[in-house]
């Protein structure tokens, strides 16, 4: 029987009877899972016998339910789970490209991965193009070498969402795997899975964790690429603690009611901001004024709970409203019970003069807010307050 992604949520990927009779699923924290004798350890090895890995850094009891949870929330028939988001990222690619591939990766898709793709890979023979964020952009860049697209929906700042079902038609015809890093969407409000993209991805210190107190990654796809790309974790060693495992499946029990709350907050927030006399501009794709509307309302089933905006002013006028909002606290991440806000000029980009700023799209006037779980009417309030400081 086919279940609801709130139903997945609470009980997706765990057994009905858990070791000790326990209502949750336990942590188990072990090193090593030992043999009954060497008849059996050789049975494992040839196939013959099923049981869990031998050793904790090729997996755990604990971790192996996360993943499965994982899994079915976004179609998936398997996953992956790692240490951080960057570490799905960097171990998938890892196992996917060798020296002469090229890889198509978008220009808004995240900065350290943007980085790792042009400056790591780049040391071993593996090529990249970053084009603009659209399926004619990366048709325009794929070369007779391309093996991998990479690319984000909703992408980071400004929200941008790729046409999936174009895009994978588009791969599957010159034969490339697709990658999307969907941690902004969440399963909740869109499943690229479902639409023939080859591997998801998503940092799951934001939305699924939700409560802004683990760190995990996680890459979902079908079995024979998740158990190829698990082998290089193996090596790698970026494995997740059990307890991090565990207190994941802890957020993910709330996840689908966590979704509900935040995606309503983003759209209420970001129809305030965009009649605000401060503001410039806002990105949000639920809004009909974003490029990417069509598109995400075609194939997202919410727009989450981050939104972007300009105000009128620059730098100095930008900082003026974050420091005068008293419920968001000023620091990067998302998706947690907690509003949070900054100005990616300063937080992401301190690093880079404006000008460099300005070449990489970054505006000087840009803030941008992840709504929690707080009242949506007392954030509005709060945002409002602040505007008016300029």
């Amino acid at each position: 029987m086919a279940r609801s992604i709130e139903t997945l949520s609470v009980h997706g990927g765990e057994l009905r009877q858990k070791a000790h009779d326990s209502l949750v699923t336990p942590i188990i924290l072990s090193t090593a899972y030992p043999f009954a004798d060497t008849q059996e350890l050789q049975e494992y090895f040839r196939g013959e016998y099923k049981r869990g890995e031998e050793y904790g850094r090729y997996g755990n009891p604990t971790q192996q339910t996360a993943e499965a949870k994982l899994a079915a929330l976004d179609a998936g028939e398997a996953a992956m789970l790692t240490a951080t988001g960057m570490a799905a990222i960097v171990t998938t690619l890892l196992a996917m490209v060798k020296p002469g591939v090229h890889i198509v990766i978008t220009a808004d898709s995240y900065r350290k991965t943007r980085v790792f793709v042009r400056e790591f890979l780049g040391k071993f023979g593996v090529e990249h193009t970053t084009c603009e964020p659209s399926v004619k952009g990366i048709a325009a860049a794929i070369k007779s070498n391309t093996r991998l697209i990479v690319t984000e929906s909703p992408t980071n700042p400004y929200l941008n969402c790729v046409d999936l079902a174009a895009l994978v038609e588009l791969a599957q015809k010159k034969r490339i795997k697709t990658l999307i890093d969907a941690t902004l969407a969440t399963p909740y409000n869109l499943q690229p899975l479902t639409f023939g993209v080859d591997l998801v991805v998503h940092s799951a210190t934001k939305y699924l964790g939700g409560h802004n107190d683990l760190m995990a990654g996680v890459v979902i796809g079908n079995r024979d690429i998740i158990d190829a790309i698990r082998e290089h974790q193996g090596m790698f060693g970026a494995a997740p603690s059990p307890f991090t495992a565990y207190m994941l499946i802890r957020g993910l029990k709330t996840f689908a009611v966590r979704m509900r709350h935040q995606n309503e907050s983003g759209q209420r927030i970001a129809e305030f901001l965009e009649q605000h006399p401060k503001v410039e501009q806002v990105w949000y794709p639920g809004l009909a004024s974003h490029s990417a509307h069509v598109i995400a309302k075609q194939q997202m089933r919410g727009y989450g709970s981050l939104i972007s905006f300009t105000v009128k002013g620059g730098l100095a006028e930008g900082s003026k409203v974050v420091d005068a909002c008293q419920i968001p606290y000023l620091a990067p991440s998302l998706g947690g019970p907690e509003s949070l806000i900054e100005q990616p000029a300063l937080m992401s980009y301190y690093d880079k003069t404006p000008e460099e700023r300005t070449a990489l799209g970054i505006r000087e006037n840009l803030i941008r807010i992840s709504a929690g779980l707080e009242s949506p009417d007392d954030l509005i309030a709060d945002l409002d307050q602040a505007l008016a400081k300029i």
